[in-house]
């Protein structure tokens, strides 16, 4: 098992607590709205996690389903849709094969999910991620809209993959796939640098907690690439 499948099944809780305070100056919202126009549509997030993407879009749509593998993820999604008021579906499995009809969604988004892939297959991501894309372009309607958003790095002052095979992926989106790049900043606040390192240690690791110390970024940096198509 991964690292980061073993957080996804083991520490859903922590997660959230890290991601809730991740994009401080609110760029992604406009970001995505920059691609397509969001209100009222018919929305799907796969790989949806614990809500990020629903709850930043519950007031622009009352018709979302959060689509996510992981059932910890998802219950503690469902604890979270509780917390904001929210009422959008939840509905759990596999993002290469989903149960949705084809034209069904108006907008399809895969928020920092699809990019996984290129650990969990390293000679085959290609074909795992194309499953994947395939799906997406087979459930919206024509005149509809896809939005991937995908990491630029996380504790950087600049942008840019964190690892070959990622450079691969994006610029795969790009060439092959048909997929408009921009990068926005997300920064995560925290309230000081003690629960920066305590937040984000368990997902990042000893390296970045110590880049942290040595910065004292109680704002930490982070950039998000978000790559759009409109068919």
């Amino acid at each position: 098992m991964s690292r980061y499948k073993a957080i996804y099944e083991n520490h859903a809780m922590e997660y959230h607590r890290m991601i809730a305070v991740e994009d401080t100056d609110g760029n992604l919202l406009p970001a995505m709205q920059r691609v397509t126009p969001l209100r009222d549509k018919r929305i799907l997030d796969v790989g949806s996690g614990t809500g990020r993407i629903p709850i930043l879009l519950k007031d622009e749509s009352k018709n979302i389903i959060g689509f996510e593998l992981q059932r910890a993820m998802l219950q503690e999604q469902r604890r979270q849709r509780g917390y904001v008021g929210g009422n959008w579906g939840l509905a759990q499995g596999d993002m290469r094969a989903l149960p949705f009809l084809a034209q069904s969604m108006e907008v399809v988004v895969a928020g920092w999910s699809i990019g996984h892939f290129c650990s969990w297959f390293e000679m085959g991501w290609k074909v795992q991620i194309g499953r994947v894309l395939d799906e997406m372009h087979r459930i919206v309607v024509p005149g509809g809209a896809l939005i991937i958003l995908e990491t630029m790095t996380t504790g950087s002052l600049t942008p840019a993959p964190p690892t070959t095979k990622l450079a691969q992926y994006y610029e795969w989106l790009e060439e092959h796939w048909g997929f408009h790049k921009e990068i926005i900043q997300t920064d995560y606040q925290f309230r000081h640098v003690a629960q920066a390192i305590e937040y984000t240690e368990f997902f990042f690791g000893p390296e970045l907690a110590e880049k942290i110390k040595e910065y004292q970024w109680s704002r930490l940096p982070e950039w998000t690439g978000v790559w759009g198509k409109k068919l």
